[in-house]
């Protein structure tokens, strides 16, 4: 038995994700204990999961409530340097806590979210075994490859080469309060100086939900990564999908995940482009809308409205499927083999959309753009055209088959030399 410390940001999505992975520590035998401000307590289901609270006393001013709703609608440029703020405040609380918390919960291998600094920097600062996990798309940079907040599609070209260079500049521009709170904390952990997330990854392994299909190419990424597919637990822990879908019927889908659930007017203009296309549509806006919001997006067009919906069974009975370009739901649609119209909203949003739009497997629009008609155009194509469903398939299937949970603990026991609590029975 060995025992996991998890690392990670301070949102659902991200917990979810991690949640996938823990579960198949945890069926092997192994501990788990998550390491956080004390409010992310909640945000964890199984209970079979350890919880280390940090920063007692220390924790920042602004709830985390407030700082989830900041990151899901920043609004302004100040909202999103506070945003920023946020995150760089979330580092510099673990890295000054993270380190007591570990020896407290006799942490042997930390699980370290890529978007959270801290994991990395703690784990080589106690000389303890580090896997970093990207639960959305990679922070590992190449010239060629556009940062995951990019819109932009994948070109080997010099034009495209010096547009990254100067979009990366842009981006740890205005970065830098992350950044300053990144060197603080390798200096006051005794680290070598570094100032950007890329730089804080494990050197021993690193773990991908995306596979070599579902990401443009790439040439530089370390031995140690290992792309396996959706961290997701197994499908029999969800419900079947019970509507009364109608046969012949478009059936479309519609989501923006667990932050962005509260945008009542584009899901307005969802609604009104699919009862344009008289198709079927159910929509989970993850408990945002209040009834009479909930009545508002039923005028306009939509067959169902729910706080949440069983996604996997959804995606699969679907046709298409309209999402705010999260990776996970991304992943789920291709394995379900449904065709995709993202509207990235933020985070690694657009990059997601722009890989889903160069495998082929759907179309992306940008959400200020999105009009009904707009949405009804493309939605049309995505039922009608074919090769976009076929391409969902063919990566679909590629993604079904890249291990998921099982291969990357796997990895783990492999790579640290951790015997997993069965083989320990068996040799016994």
């Amino acid at each position: 038995m060995t025992r996991f410390a998890v690392i990670a940001p301070p949102f659902l999505s991200h917990v979810r994700t991690l949640e996938g992975l823990t579960s198949e520590l945890l069926r092997r035998g192994h501990e788990v204990t998550w390491i956080a401000r004390p409010e992310v307590r909640a945000l964890i289901s199984d209970q079979r999961i350890g919880f280390k609270p940090v920063g007692r006393g220390d924790e920042p001013k602004r709830p985390l409530s407030e700082v989830a709703a900041r990151a899901a609608r920043p609004g302004t440029p100040w909202g999103l340097r506070r945003v920023i703020q946020d995150m760089a405040e979330g580092t510099a609380l673990l890295c000054r806590h993270g380190r007591q918390a570990l020896r407290q919960a006799g942490a042997q291998v930390v699980v370290a979210d890529q978007m959270e600094a801290a994991g990395g920097l703690l784990a080589e600062s106690l000389g303890l075994p580090c896997v970093s996990v990207a639960c959305a798309l990679p922070v590992n940079r190449e010239p060629l490859v556009p940062l995951p907040v990019m819109p932009w599609r994948y070109e080997d070209s010099e034009r495209a080469r010096h547009r990254n260079e100067a979009s990366t500049r842009v981006y740890d521009w205005m970065m830098a309060p992350h950044a300053r709170a990144i060197a603080e904390s390798a200096r006051l952990l005794g680290l070598p100086p570094r100032t950007h997330l890329a730089q804080c990854l494990s050197t021993q392994l690193q773990i991908s939900q995306t596979t070599p299909g579902f990401d443009f190419p790439r040439t530089q990424l370390p031995p140690c990564f290992h792309a396996v597919g959706p961290l997701r637990p197994p499908p029999r822990d969800e419900p079947p999908l019970v509507l009364p879908v109608r046969d012949g019927k478009a059936f479309i889908f519609a989501s923006l995940g667990t932050m962005q659930g509260g945008r009542l007017a584009l899901f307005q203009r969802i609604a009104r482009a699919c009862r344009e296309l008289d198709a079927q549509l159910l929509l989970a806006h993850c408990g945002w809308l209040d009834a009479a919001q909930v009545e508002a997006v039923r005028a306009a067009g939509a067959t169902w409205v729910t706080d949440f919906a069983p996604q996997r069974a959804a995606l699969a009975r679907a046709d298409a499927v309209v999402s705010h370009g999260g990776l996970n739901t991304v992943l789920d649609a291709l394995v379900a083999g449904t065709p995709m119209l993202a509207l990235p909203i933020a985070f690694d949003h657009p990059g997601a959309a722009a890989r889903l739009v160069h495998a082929g497997a759907g179309l992306s629009l940008s959400p200020r753009l999105a009009t009904a008609g707009a949405i009804r155009r493309r939605l049309q194509r995505l039922l009608t055209d074919t090769p976009f469903r076929a391409n969902a398939r063919r990566l679909g299937a590629e993604v079904a088959t890249a291990g998921g949970a099982v291969r990357a603990v796997t990895l783990m026991e492999q790579i640290f030399g951790l015997p997993s609590p069965a083989e320990v029975r068996l040799a016994g």
